[in-house]
């Protein structure tokens, strides 16, 4: 069986080391000119192409993963130019990325601490533009600790620095077993448990405002549907 976690080597010197396996981040994946580039992109998208949910908005490109089967659509080319990149460093085992999700946060907005579920390789990659932000990770609710209240301040584990124009990796066990989410606040403070502190050019103490960010979260969906399955044809 292949392994679905196999990586090629030059992102070895990318290892997140003071997480859990595994993590890569590699920072300048992408120029200031094709950052600009993908946020033009972004912007020219339909309206109808948005989503507005509590504390984001987002886009959806590839189709819409279901427990059934994703029937599958074809990527735009500037999309298909960065999950081509982002497959070719093999972070989904040989596969090619299917999916994108492109996210928008706005100062103070945020996301819950959330697992993205089965219905992808298990591995999530991460392209940020236009600001930095910090992704925190926790660990989940212990179903035997019954008796004991369980937070999200008690259950924080850790947090990774995105820089813009970075890539981040997410696979194996800290795919697998944490919840990741991102609070809302207008700055981060960093800390000691900023595990990628070094390899993103921060440093304790610092103090780094947020400003719009936009993600690109890029997946391979392995169940894909075809239209004569929809329609019940054999």
């Amino acid at each position: 069986m292949a392994n679905p976690h196999k990586t090629s080597a030059e992102l070895e010197e990318y290892v997140v080391k003071d997480a859990p396996p595994t993590v890569y981040y590699v920072p300048a994946f992408i120029t200031e000119a094709e950052e600009a580039h993908l946020l033009q992109q972004v912007y020219r998208a339909p309206k109808p192409k948005w989503t507005q949910l509590s504390g984001r908005r987002l886009q959806n490109w590839g189709g819409l993963p279901n427990p059934k089967g994703m029937l599958a659509e074809k990527l735009p080319d500037w999309l298909l130019t960065y999950t081509e990149k982002v497959s070719a460093l093999g972070a989904f085992a040989g596969k090619t990325a299917n999916h994108v999700l492109v996210n928008e946060y706005r100062p103070e907005e945020g996301i819950m601490p959330h697992e993205d579920g089965p219905l992808y390789h298990p591995t999530v990659t991460t392209i940020s533009l236009g600001s930095p932000t910090l992704l925190d990770f926790y660990r989940p609710v212990d179903q035997t600790q019954t008796g004991v209240l369980q937070t999200e301040e008690s259950r924080y584990m850790l947090s990774l620095l995105l820089q813009r124009q970075s890539l981040l990796i997410v696979q194996g066990e800290m795919y697998e077993h944490y919840l990741h989410g991102i609070r809302g606040v207008a700055m981060d403070t960093l800390t000691e448990h900023v595990a990628n502190l070094s390899l993103a050019g921060g440093h304790v103490g610092e103090v780094v405002p947020r400003t719009t960010r936009v993600s690109l979260t890029i997946r391979h969906v392995p169940k894909i549907c075809h239209t004569n399955l929809l329609l019940g044809r054999k």
